[in-house]
């Protein structure tokens, strides 16, 4: 059996349980190097063949599950974050499909969920947005062109916008093009959750000055939005005077 586990964003406690459990009992871990913090290796037992897929091609990442099923081994393919967002695994779960291997999916917690808690924000606040988009910029990957930073602008949404860090500038300029104004807020979290991890706030007018300046061009998340302001509406969900299945409201 193959395990896609999600090692979350970095903090090696922010792994779930299922994926340490996973990790302690794996004959054979492929982690995605770049990325997943080595700390989490310490999960692993000494025993366990360790493979950094960093420096590896999808046929030989397949090969080592291959392999490891074979010999009757447990592996565990550790992506960084949550594996369903820019984690590639699909061409890996379809491959093992056609070897006749079995496998499933443990999820993670996701940068993006990571950054929010570091920013102390939330991305859905009533009045503000009920949209989130998570999106990157195209850079030796294109992107659909339906899919252009300009073309999602102009929900004005709150937005996430990944593996696009070294473009901040750029990426800015082009939501202010798209309907965000020029003082839309924004951040750029470095690492979110790591012990190096680094914040810098601002607005789509001064974002990527400011994460120049902070030497941010990689291996970070930039976030656009009003849910960074301090304006909103309070929660139905909460409201004395609002009833919903578990509680009635009152009259005024």
């Amino acid at each position: 059996m193959v395990h896609f586990v999600g090692a979350g964003p970095g903090d090696k406690e922010l792994i779930t349980v299922k994926g340490m459990h996973l990790l302690q009992e794996a004959d054979v871990v492929i982690y995605a190097g770049s990325l997943v913090n080595p700390e989490l290796l310490e999960y692993t037992k000494k025993e366990a063949e360790i493979f950094n897929s960093a420096s590896m091609t999808l046929e030989e990442v397949v090969a080592v599950m291959e392999r490891a099923e074979s010999n009757g081994k447990m592996t565990v393919r550790l992506h960084t974050g949550d594996p369903s967002v820019y984690g590639a695994h699909r061409e890996q779960m379809d491959w093992l499909e056609r070897l006749g291997i079995s496998y499933d999916i443990t999820p993670g917690v996701s940068s993006f969920l990571a950054a929010a808690a570091s920013l102390k924000k939330e991305y859905t606040l009533p009045g503000v947005s009920q949209t989130v988009i998570l999106t990157r910029m195209e850079g030796r990957t294109p992107v659909p062109e339906k899919e252009q930073l300009e073309a999602l602008a102009k929900h004005n949404a709150t937005m996430l916008i990944f593996l696009s860090a070294g473009q901040t500038e750029k990426a800015a300029k082009r939501l202010i093009a798209g309907g965000y104004r020029k003082d839309t807020p924004a951040a750029v979290v470095y690492k979110a959750s790591w012990e190096d991890e680094k914040i810098v706030t601002g607005t789509l007018e001064n974002i990527g000055q400011k994460a120049e300046e902070a030497g941010i061009k990689k291996t970070a998340l930039i976030a656009v939005g009003d849910f960074l302001g301090d304006q909103y509406q309070l929660s139905k969900l909460y409201d004395k005077y609002f009833t919903h299945e578990f509680r009635n409201g009152i009259s005024e």
